[in-house]
């Protein structure tokens, strides 16, 4: 399965007037990183960067005058993503200014279907927060001291990281290595591990004394025929 973790920066907060000025993607494989990345500033024509945000991520104006146009670089992005899913923290800001993007270039939006919300898989994961992405760093044992300030690349890099633990982290790989779990599922690897144990070749004897077996078997007896436990003692 391959997926794109992302992350967008903006003039403003009102994707039907603000523009996306930077936006970051790193690749996964499986739940692993490729090493492929996407990293593009973009002219946001006449929209002025606000000063709250410029305030979150310090990208400038003047900085921003000798960047191409999103329309001069959709077909990079869209080639970059391919068929993967999208995956970003509060996604609905990010995909809410990509769709506004595509919507003025007459072109189809990513549907919601194909998106990825981890603030949401956080949410449900650790209900009492905070769920922010410093938070989560912090949560997990991610260095995140280099950040400084918002940046859409940094903040996908950590964010795979993130990601990658809130699935259970580098454990489920079960020891096999990254490359060969990027060829064969989790699932699929915890079967092999269970064909490689096989049966014991002489059952382990029964650690219950012939008392503890009575009283247990005598319990069940009060429970009535319908009880669950009279299956497995049957």
């Amino acid at each position: 399965m391959r997926e794109i973790i992302f992350d967008t920066e903006t003039t403003g907060l009102d994707n039907k007037l603000d523009r996306v000025i930077e936006i970051g993607g790193v690749e996964l494989e499986n739940h692993f990183p490729t090493g492929r990345t996407l990293h593009l500033y973009i002219n946001p024509g006449d929209r002025k960067v606000h000063p709250d945000a410029l305030a979150v991520h310090g990208i400038t104006d003047e900085s921003l005058k000798d960047k191409p146009s999103f329309g001069e670089v959709v077909e990079k992005i869209l080639d970059f993503f391919g068929e993967a899913r999208w995956v970003a923290h509060n996604a609905n800001f990010d995909m809410g200014f990509i769709n506004a993007e595509l919507d003025r270039l007459g072109r189809p939006p990513i549907l919601q279907e194909r998106v990825t919300d981890t603030l949401a898989l956080a949410r449900r994961k650790h209900p009492m927060g905070p769920n922010s992405l410093d938070a989560l760093c912090r949560r997990y044992g991610i260095d995140n001291s280099h950040r400084t300030q918002h940046g859409a690349l940094l903040d996908s890099e950590l964010l795979a990281e993130v990601y990658i633990e809130m699935l259970g982290g580098r454990q489920a790989a079960l020891g096999l290595g990254t490359a060969e779990m990027g060829r064969r599922t989790l699932v699929e690897a915890e079967d092999e591990v269970a064909l490689q144990l096989g049966a014991r070749p002489k059952p382990l004897a029964p650690r219950l004394t012939e008392e503890e077996q009575a009283a247990h078997a005598a319990m069940v007896g009060t429970m009535g025929g319908k009880a669950i436990w009279a299956k497995y003692d049957a």
